[in-house]
């Protein structure tokens, strides 16, 4: 009997620690919604398609990374037209800056839209939600505001512990 009770306040020593620590790194914050009346940003960057262990994919992210000491102020984005379930499941993503015009080597992106959602999660990398629960909460609160969203989501990493997604309304 007292295995059990040296047990039971062990576990929930480490469930009010873990519950503590969930929330310290900001696993509660709410992703945060604004509607904004203005076009999505202009992008110029380059397409990978290939699997997530492909050196090539890394390449990309670097290759549009090494413009940020270029283009100070400008953030990297990210549109995932097909996300992989798994290793060797072939994705497609789009990675760039918010640059007005595309420089010759890199891809443009010009959305025609001229509104658009923006939600903003500000937590640690650990325990931010996933791309299905912040797509999910876009959606629900584009049906709540009966607006119709284009399907792109674009990511702006902000920094290490903010991203924002960028969801062109139709």
């Amino acid at each position: 009997m007292k295995k059990i009770g040296i047990a039971t306040s062990v576990l929930l020593t480490v469930v009010v620690i873990s519950y503590f620590a969930f929330n310290g790194l900001g696993g509660n914050n709410p992703i945060v919604i604004e509607l904004m009346n203005s076009n999505p940003p202009n992008l110029a960057g380059k397409t990978y398609r290939g699997t997530p262990q492909d050196k090539k994919l890394g390449e990309t992210f670097n290759s549009i990374e090494s413009l940020l000491a270029l283009h100070p102020g400008k953030k990297v984005h990210t549109i995932y037209y097909v996300e992989p379930a798994g290793k060797l499941d072939t994705m497609e993503v789009f990675v760039g800056l918010d640059l007005p015009f595309a420089p010759a080597e890199l891809e443009a992106k010009h959305f025609t839209e001229s509104r658009y959602l923006l939600a903003t999660i500000k937590s640690n990398r650990w325990v931010m939600p996933g791309p299905d629960e912040v797509k999910q909460t876009l959606q629900d609160f584009a049906k709540e505001n009966k607006v119709t969203l284009s399907g792109i989501f674009i990511d702006k990493i902000v920094d290490d512990s903010e991203v924002q997604v960028i969801a062109p309304i139709k």
